[in-house]
Formats: C-alpha cells, sequence, structure tokens
C-alpha cells in the first residue's frame, strides 16, 4: 500500500515524512481493516514526527483522525460489516486489566496502544484497529469533515468536561485551531460565553464567527474575569496568563499532550482556589458522548484537504498557524 512514514524524528522543516510503498496490514482475531478515505492532521502528529514524544516504534506511520470503510474482518468480529463507514481515533487499545481501566478511567491505562504513535495510523491507505475501539460515525457529514472530530473534537469535548462549566458561565479559549475550533460549537450549545485568546488574526476571525463574545491576542487580557479556560496551545508560557484570568476558584484546563516548560509564577496566580488540571487522552465513553452530540448540535467542521503525498507540507503549515480549522489528508475517494 501507498503510505507516508517516519523513520526517525526530525523537524518537519526537513520533511522527514518518506511517501511511498509499505507492508499491507492484515487484521487480527477481534480486529478491522480499513480502507482509509481521508486522515485528520493533528498537533500530537508534529509531537511524535519531531520526537517531543519519544519515539516507540519505527518507521510509523502517523495519523489518528482517521476516516474510511471496512474492508475486512478478522475472526470474531461481531460490531461491524463489511462496507461501514467507521472511525480510527487516538486510543487504540487498552489493556483492560490495570487499575484504571478497572475503574473507568482508560484513559489513565498503564499499558495503552495509541493510534500513528505506538501503533500505524491513518497516512496510508490502510489502517487496522480492534472493533472494540472503532467508532460509528454520524451520518451526513463529509468525511474531510468528521475526520477532525475524531481527536481534535473528542478531546476538545474531554476539556469542556474538565471545566466543569455550567450554562452561563464564561470560558476562555487560548489557542484557535482545529480542537477549539470544535470545541466552541459545543460551548456555546451549552449557553457559555467563550473568549479566545490567540496570536493569529485569521483565528481570532475564525472564534468571532462562531459566536465568541471577545476574540484578542494570547497575552491581552480577556474584558472579564473566566469561570474556567482551556489552553490548547502546547505553550507552558501562556499558563501565568490564563491563570491571571481566572475569578477565585476558577479552573484551568491543560488540552495538549505536550507543552513548552511553563515558568514559574507567583503563588498569588494559584491561591484562591484556582486549579490546575491536565487532559490525558481520552476515554471511549467521551468519544461516544461527543459524536451522539455532532448531529445534534450539528458540528461544523472547517478543513483544508491535502492529498496523502502532501503530508510533510500539511504538517509545515500547521506548525506555522497556516491552518485556519483543521487540516485534512485526502487518501482515497
Amino acid at each position: 500500500m501507498k503510505a507516508c512514514f517516519l523513520r526517525t524524528p526530525a523537524r518537519v522543516e526537513t520533511n522527514p515524512l518518506e511517501y511511498g510503498e509499505f507492508p499491507d496490514p492484515s487484521p487480527g482475531d477481534g480486529e478491522v481493516l480499513v480502507r482509509v478515505k481521508v486522515c485528520g492532521v493533528c498537533r500530537t502528529d508534529l509531537h511524535v514526527i519531531e520526537g517531543e514524544l519519544p519515539p516507540k516504534v519505527s518507521p510509523v506511520i502517523p495519523g489518528h483522525q482517521v476516516v474510511g470503510t471496512i474492508e475486512k474482518l478478522g475472526a470474531g468480529v461481531k460490531r461491524f460489516t463489511v462496507g461501514t463507514t467507521v472511525g480510527i481515533a487516538w486510543l487504540h487499545q487498552t489493556d483492560g486489566t490495570c487499575e484504571f481501566c478497572r475503574r473507568g478511567e482508560e484513559n489513565l491505562c498503564d499499558a495503552p496502544l495509541f493510534t500513528g504513535y505506538s501503533v500505524n495510523g491513518g497516512y496510508a491507505e490502510y489502517a487496522v484497529a480492534p472493533e472494540a475501539f472503532v467508532y460509528a460515525l454520524p451520518s451526513g457529514f463529509p468525511d474531510e469533515q468528521a475526520a477532525p472530530l475524531l481527536c481534535a473534537g473528542i478531546i476538545g469535548y474531554r476539556c469542556l468536561k474538565l471545566s466543569n462549566v455550567t450554562r452561563g458561565e464564561k470560558l476562555g479559549f487560548y489557542g484557535f485551531g482545529a480542537a477549539a475550533h470544535v470545541a466552541i460549537q459545543v460551548a456555546r450549545h451549552s449557553g457559555l460565553e467563550v473568549y479566545a485568546s490567540t496570536r493569529d488574526k485569521r483565528h481570532q476571525k475564525l472564534a468571532m464567527d462562531l459566536g465568541a463574545k471577545w476574540a484578542g491576542g494570547t497575552f491581552d487580557a480577556p474584558p472579564v474575569k473566566l469561570d474556567a479556560a482551556i489552553v490548547f496551545a502546547p505553550a507552558g508560557e501562556i499558563v501565568p496568563a490564563a491563570l491571571l484570568a481566572l475569578r477565585k476558584g476558577g479552573r484551568l484546563i491543560l488540552g495538549g499532550i505536550h507543552m513548552s516548560p511553563i515558568p514559574s509564577f507567583g503563588y498569588d496566580l494559584l491561591y484562591e482556589e484556582r486549579m490546575i488540571r491536565s487532559v490525558a487522552n481520552n476515554t471511549r465513553r467521551d468519544g461516544e458522548e461527543f459524536l451522539s452530540l455532532v448531529a445534534e448540535i450539528p458540528i461544523h467542521t472547517k478543513a483544508q484537504v491535502y492529498p496523502l503525498p502532501e503530508a510533510n507540507k500539511a504538517l509545515n503549515a500547521l506548525k506555522n498557524d497556516g491552518i485556519s480549522g483543521a487540516a485534512v489528508l485526502r487518501v482515497s475517494s
């Protein structure tokens, strides 16, 4: 099959992904083989490719926002039939036996596998996944609009859950890329006021177009104190500024899998019962809850589409804030 794969982590400016032939995967027991139509390009892919996340396997095919049709069933598969359109997300598999899995916190599993990181992902014509971790997708969504839902959407939804905001409260977003442009639609549907802080004027405009109450620069103070804020950008220097924007008892959620160092800050920013909490991966329940909301709201994603051989180009655009909404690779029709 054709695929874009990584042999050695390197800066995306060096175009480290190779496009060429890669061995065809085959489904094992309980697995499905998916013919990939599209795959979203995520900032986590950048962290994998540039080595900010320690390499797990080499070579590896990145990509964990996969939309495609089931081509073949492994032994024992019962949930899906051949020809069904499905989604494959970041959480590829958990051990199901560790203390975290046993108490419903599979996002914290001690021995997880991740799509496009510890197992091959969707920058390829075919991908394999356990049927138990594959998502049925809501009908009526074009493939390229569905792809960003599978990580940007699910992680944004988990961030909203952990922020514990309720109708009428004020929520800040720091960074306004793929996750934020989906999460704001859920937030507005839930009756929240959203204040967006992001460095790119195009992203500020997109935030306002999607219903933000205010949009300004990354370090501009919002016009009101916030009940909670979510930092989507992987920049640790944002944390003190976001804390400063919170009211007493406010919650700060860090939504990335990787972040640059957080500078030291005075205890006064954390005092008065402000809270910082990270988000680690997601559970299947998060995904199922979010996807059930997608059609109800409905969610509209903005996708900038690249052909698979231009994966390096898409990654460079993402790194340099050249994507408005989400980047998506078109693999097949």
